[in-house]
């Protein structure tokens, strides 16, 4: 299944120009700290949601998530591992701004997303960093600080490979905003999780992201800011007219 960030990227390219009256070619980070400007906007031009609106994450949106022990927000960059697998790293990070905690929800390579549903407890699922567009990954390399199972980003365009599946962990029937969640790597069964260790140059202060066996507070995770897709009226009718339509 083809990653098209462009759907999103065009439709925020057009309102940040009408917004802020900016010309020529803007990139993807350069948009996304326009983020609270555009919400209203693309609210109501898009059928996209205001933070306040959905009370649950669906698919096709774009989110920052905090791990609620640490309060740092999952982040990647174009910074690769030293050691390890040598992949994109993945960290924490304090700032509440940065555009490069940004991750959209998609489906997996074999199972559709459609655009604007509700995610389910117990549904699989791929995160796609938005900024550089490769999936939250993990493996059995181990972390460089803690020495538990590294989480890197991984693929191109948001296609890479079965360890880029994770099943959102939760309480209900879907996944709510409100409820801290876990997701748990399907190939290893490791828990997405922080633990406090921090990263030296050139990422001074970043923490460490891992996977870990045992639930704890470490694993954690709550839906924050964002963009999310609002669930479409006519969804049944919608995926007879092409998957290019109704998915991300």
């Amino acid at each position: 299944m083809t990653y098209r960030r462009e759907k999103i990227s065009q439709t925020v390219l057009v309102a940040a120009r009408l917004l802020v009256g900016m010309g020529g070619d803007l990139d993807c980070a350069v948009v996304l700290r326009f983020l609270p400007a555009l919400l209203l906007l693309l609210s109501c031009i898009f059928g996209l949601s205001l933070e306040t609106e959905l009370s649950f994450v669906t698919c096709g949106s774009v989110v920052k998530l905090l791990n609620v022990k640490h309060n740092v927000r999952l982040h990647s960059h174009d910074v690769r591992y030293g050691s390890g697998s040598g992949q994109q790293s993945v960290t924490g990070v304090t700032s509440v701004e940065d555009s490069n905690s940004y991750w959209s929800v998609r489906g997996t390579s074999d199972t559709f997303c459609h655009r604007g549903t509700p995610v389910k407890c117990g549904q699989t699922i791929r995160l796609t960093h938005v900024n550089t567009g490769r999936n939250l990954h993990s493996h059995y390399f181990t972390s460089p600080l803690s020495s538990n199972q590294e989480v890197s980003a991984f693929g191109e365009e948001g296609e890479g490979d079965h360890l880029d599946e994770w099943t959102v962990q939760c309480g209900g029937s879907v996944w709510k905003r409100e409820e801290a969640v876990r997701f748990r790597h399907k190939a290893t069964e490791a828990l997405l999780s922080v633990t406090g260790e921090q990263y030296g140059r050139p990422i001074h202060g970043q923490r460490e992201v891992h996977g870990m066996l045992s639930p704890s507070p470490h694993s954690l995770w709550k839906a924050m800011e964002g963009i999310f897709m609002k669930p479409s009226e006519n969804l049944a009718g919608s995926q007879d007219d092409g998957h290019q339509h109704t998915e991300f």
